[in-house]
C-alpha cells in the first residue's frame, strides 16, 4: 500500500469513525470529518511531492490481483493528466467541509456521504484497470444521489433521480465496451485483462484492432457517450441544471469542482489512447456537438431568473471549451482543454461557494430578490467580481488561459484544414466568451447594484473564517492566470503522448507500459537506448526519434525520420 492507496483509504476509515460517534454530538461530528478531510489533502500533497513531470507513463503504480480469474486488478498510478484533478479533490472537499458546518439535518449521515463520495471521485483519477475505474465511477453516484435527496431543495427528489438515471444508464454501455476490450486482448494473446496499460500497448503497435471491422468506433461511442453524458455536453446535459439547483452548496461545489471533470477526464484517458482512428473520424461530430453547447448553454443562462441556475448553465458552455480543446488533436488546445478543467473547477467552485453563502443569510437566489448589495456588502461584493471575472476569461486570470489555449488549438486545427473543421468552429465558439461576459455582467448588475431591497438592510459582511474560505479560491484564480506553468508544466508530456496515441500511425504511438518511450524537449516520441557504462565512462547513451512532434501539422503523409543524437 503507497501513498496513493492511502490518501484513497483516509476518507474510507473517517466515513467508518464517524459511524461510532453518537448523532447528538453533532460538533464533534464536523471536527472529525475536517480532520480527516485535511489529512487526506495533506497525503494528496504527498502524491505531488513524489511525482515527477519529466516522464509520460505512470507514476507510484501499486497493484494487486482482486479477480485473478477474469483479469481484474487493483492497479492504481498517476500521471500528469490526473495528478491536478486528484489534488484538486481534495482541496475542494476540504472547503466543501468547511462550509458545511450548518448542517443541522442528520449530519452523520451527510458528512458520512461525503467522505465516500471523496474515496470515490479520489479512485476513478488513478484508477488503471477498466473494472476498477467503473466501480469507482459508479460509487460516486449513491453519496451525491443522496446528498441531493436528503439536503436539497424543494425539487430535489426529482433532481436526484434524473442525475442517477442519466449518469447510470449511459455507462451501462461504457461498461459492455470493457468488456468487449477484454475479450479482444484474450483473443489475441490468450491473457483476458483490463489493464488499460496493456490494453493501449497492443493499440499502439497496430494490432488490437486489426480485421475487427466497425468494432472499434462502436466500442468509442459506447465510452465517449457515458463520458460526454458526465460532463455533461448537449444534448446530454439537462440533468445538470436541476442537480446544481437543487443539491446543497457544498454538492454543488464538488459536482461542478470534480464531478463533471470525471467525464473529460476520461475523453483523455481512454477514448483517445484506446480508439485512435474512431477519435480522429469522430473529430467533426463531437466538436459540432462542443460549439453548439458553448452558445447553448450562454443563451439559455442569459435568461435564468435564478443566480444557481445561470452558474449551472454556464458550466454546460464552460465544459463545451474543455471537449472543444481536446478533440483539437494539437498540443496547444489539448493542454488548454486539461487546464480549463481546473479553472472551472475553481471558478465555478468559488461561484457556488459564494452563492450559499447569500443563500444561507437570505434563502432566496431570484435576482428580484437582491440589488445593492455592493454598499450592503462591500467584501463579498468584491469576492464575487474576482470570481466573476475569472469565469469570464479575464487576462491575467485563470480562466483566460485555459480558453485561450483551447481557442488556439482549435483554430489551428481549422486552419489546417484537419478532420473538416474550418475556422466557423473556432469563430463561434469565440462568440460563447461573449456571451459569457454578457449574461454574467448583467447579473452582477441586477444583484449588486440599484437600490437595495428593504428586507436585505440587515445583512451582515462575510465573517473573517468565509473571506478566508473564499481567499482560497482566490489564490488560484490569480496563480493559475499569471504563472501557468506550475500547472501546465506537470502535464505536458502526458499530454503529449496522449495525443501521439491519437493521432500518429501504428508503430509510432507511445505506449504506457514501454519504459524505452519517452518524450524529449522538443515534443518528439523518442527510443532511449540503454546505457552500459564501464567505469565512470558512459558507453552508449543516445536515442533516436519515433515520431515528431508536428507529425500530421500539416495534415501530411507518414515521412521518414532519420534517428538524432
Amino acid at each position: 500500500m503507497g501513498t496513493i492507496t492511502t490518501t484513497i483509504l483516509i476518507p474510507i476509515v473517517g466515513m467508518i469513525l464517524l459511524f461510532l460517534v453518537p448523532e447528538r454530538y453533532p460538533k464533534a461530528i464536523k471536527w472529525l470529518t475536517i480532520v480527516f478531510t485535511s489529512s487526506a489533502f495533506l497525503a494528496s500533497l504527498g502524491v505531488l511531492a513524489l511525482f515527477s513531470s519529466n516522464q509520460f507513463n505512470f507514476q507510484m503504480v501499486e497493484a494487486a490481483p482482486w479477480i485473478p480469474a477474469w483479469g481484474i486488478k487493483y492497479k492504481v498510478g498517476i500521471d500528469g493528466i490526473s495528478i491536478w484533478l486528484f489534488l484538486m479533490t481534495t482541496l475542494l472537499t476540504l472547503l466543501a467541509a468547511i462550509f458545511s458546518f450548518y448542517i443541522d439535518k442528520r449530519p452523520r449521515i451527510y458528512f458520512a456521504m461525503m467522505l465516500l463520495l471523496e474515496a470515490a471521485m479520489l479512485g476513478v483519477f488513478v484508477s488503471l484497470d477498466l473494472i476498477l475505474f467503473y466501480t469507482f465511477f459508479e460509487a460516486t453516484l449513491i453519496p451525491m444521489a443522496i446528498m441531493i435527496y436528503v439536503w436539497g431543495g424543494s425539487n430535489r427528489n426529482y433532481a436526484a433521480i434524473k442525475f442517477f438515471i442519466y449518469t447510470f444508464a449511459a455507462s451501462i454501455f461504457m461498461l459492455l465496451g470493457m468488456i468487449t476490450l477484454a475479450k479482444q486482448h484474450e483473443a489475441l494473446t490468450g491473457v483476458m485483462t483490463f489493464d488499460i496499460t496493456a490494453i493501449q500497448a497492443l493499440v499502439a503497435s497496430g494490432e488490437f484492432w486489426q480485421n475487427t471491422g466497425n468494432l472499434q468506433t462502436l466500442i468509442f461511442w459506447a465510452f465517449t457517450v457515458a463520458l460526454l453524458v458526465k460532463c455533461p455536453m448537449f444534448p446530454f446535459h439537462t440533468w445538470l441544471p436541476d442537480a446544481h439547483t437543487e443539491a446543497p452548496t457544498a454538492g454543488s461545489v464538488i459536482l461542478a469542482g470534480v464531478l463533471l471533470k470525471m467525464g473529460t477526464y476520461g475523453l483523455l484517458r481512454f477514448s483517445l489512447p484506446l480508439f485512435p482512428e474512431a477519435t480522429q473520424a469522430a473529430v467533426l461530430p463531437i466538436m459540432t456537438l462542443a460549439v453548439i453547447g458553448i452558445i447553448y448553454g450562454a443563451v439559455v443562462a442569459a435568461v435564468q431568473p435564478d443566480v444557481k441556475k445561470l452558474v449551472a448553465y454556464s458550466s454546460v458552455a464552460h465544459m463545451g471549451f474543455v471537449v472543444f480543446g481536446v478533440f483539437s488533436l494539437n498540443q496547444a488546445g489539448m493542454m488548454g482543454g486539461a487546464y480549463q478543467q481546473l479553472n472551472h473547477g475553481i471558478s465555478t467552485g468559488a461561484l457556488f461557494l459564494l452563492i450559499g453563502l447569500i443563500y444561507e443569510r437570505t434563502h432566496t437566489r431570484a435576482f428580484k430578490d437582491y440589488g445593492g448589495l455592493k454598499a450592503q456588502m462591500p467584501i463579498f461584493s468584491a469576492l464575487f467580481l474576482i470570481v466573476m471575472l475569472s469565469s469570464v476569461g479575464l487576462p491575467g486570470m485563470n480562466g483566460f488561459i485555459g480558453e485561450f489555449l483551447a481557442l488556439y488549438g482549435g483554430f489551428m486545427t481549422a486552419a489546417n484544414g484537419q478532420y473538416g473543421l474550418t475556422l466557423a468552429y473556432p469563430v463561434i465558439a469565440g462568440i460563447g466568451v461573449i456571451l459569457a461576459a454578457a449574461y454574467l455582467l448583467h447579473m452582477f448588475r441586477q444583484v449588486f447594484y440599484g437600490p437595495l431591497n428593504p428586507k436585505l438592510a440587515r445583512l451582515k459582511d462575510l465573517k473573517p473564517w468565509e473571506i478566508g474560505l473564499v481567499g482560497v479560491f482566490i489564490v488560484f484564480i490569480f496563480w493559475g492566470g499569471i504563472y501557468p506553468n506550475t500547472f501546465l508544466k506537470p502535464m505536458e508530456k502526458s499530454i503529449n503522448a496522449t495525443r501521439m496515441m491519437a493521432i500518429n500511425p501504428a508503430g509510432q504511438r507511445p505506449a504506457w507500459n514501454n519504459p524505452n518511450h519517452e518524450i524529449d524537449a522538443q515534443g518528439n516520441l523518442v527510443n532511449i537506448n540503454a546505457r552500459t557504462t564501464t567505469g565512470d565512462i558512459d558507453t552508449s547513451a543516445g536515442f533516436e526519434v519515433v515520431a515528431a512532434a508536428d507529425y500530421y501539422a500539416q495534415g501530411d503523409s507518414a515521412t521518414s525520420i532519420q534517428p538524432k543524437r
